[in-house]
């Protein structure tokens, strides 16, 4: 029989085609690799507050839950109400939680022996958190929620409605301060900074700032205004840049 030259071909084809394809990957694994520096650099950018948003809450107890429920529903409504007609819009209201918990009494053990809590009345809670857009009603508004029935509460937090401004410029604070130190460690090392090989960045959101935070009781409705102030909120971001080095 004749030998089959098409088969013998075909094998010998198929073997030589993984040393064939391996050769690029060796090139590849041989040729030298780019020296490069990668570098770390902080931007911060500080911008004054333009929205404050408050933690406000009802608390109310009573014998029965409908008791306590009414009593928290009038004194809510009230506060809504004036915190609409000071010009607080709809959008900026939301309510934030709501419960209805029972209050027991917890008696002494009498020899010894445990006693059944006692039901001593209801406790219900409503509370709302409000955006304040204009900063120069936030006093008054405090002071007025604390008249109309909110005893529980007063978180405040300094924000902006558009911080995009000042993220920018802590970027390009970040990346101007690497290439200030990849500058430096490389006049250090002898050599020169090259192209910008890859660059991330880490973007810290500013820290809450609580400038008022207290339960706040009927007392407090003396005071003409609660004293707030906004002070700063900074934006701060990070970015890692690797620059190629030239030798």
């Amino acid at each position: 029989m004749a030998p089959n030259y098409t088969k013998t071909a075909l094998l010998t084809a198929f073997l030589s085609l993984p040393l064939a394809a391996s050769a690029p990957l060796l090139a590849q694994e041989n040729r030298p690799r780019e020296a490069v520096i990668t570098v770390s650099g902080e931007g911060e950018s500080a911008l004054a507050p333009d929205m404050a948003v408050v933690n406000l809450a009802v608390v109310k107890q009573a014998k029965t839950a409908r008791e306590a429920l009414d009593e928290n529903n009038k004194a809510m409504s009230e506060v809504l109400a004036a915190l609409k007609k000071s010009g607080i819009a709809d959008r900026d209201l939301q309510t934030s939680g709501f419960s209805i918990q029972p209050q027991y009494n917890y008696p002494q053990p009498v020899d010894n022996q445990p006693q059944p809590p006692q039901l001593i009345g209801y406790q219900t809670s409503n509370s709302v958190t409000v955006r304040v857009r204009d900063l120069s009603k936030l006093g008054e508004i405090m002071d007025q929620s604390v008249t109309l029935g909110i005893n529980q509460g007063g978180d405040i937090q300094f924000t902006n409605d558009k911080p995009e401004a000042a993220l920018e410029a802590a970027r390009k604070n970040a990346v101007a301060n690497a290439i200030k130190k990849a500058k430096t460690l490389s006049e250090a090392a002898g050599v020169k900074v090259g192209r910008v090989v890859e660059i991330s960045e880490n973007v810290v959101r500013p820290m809450p700032q609580p400038v008022y935070r207290a339960a706040m009781m009927k007392e407090a409705s003396d005071v003409a205004a609660v004293p707030v102030q906004g002070g700063e909120n900074s934006y701060n971001v990070t970015v890692s840049v690797t620059f190629a080095i030239e030798q």
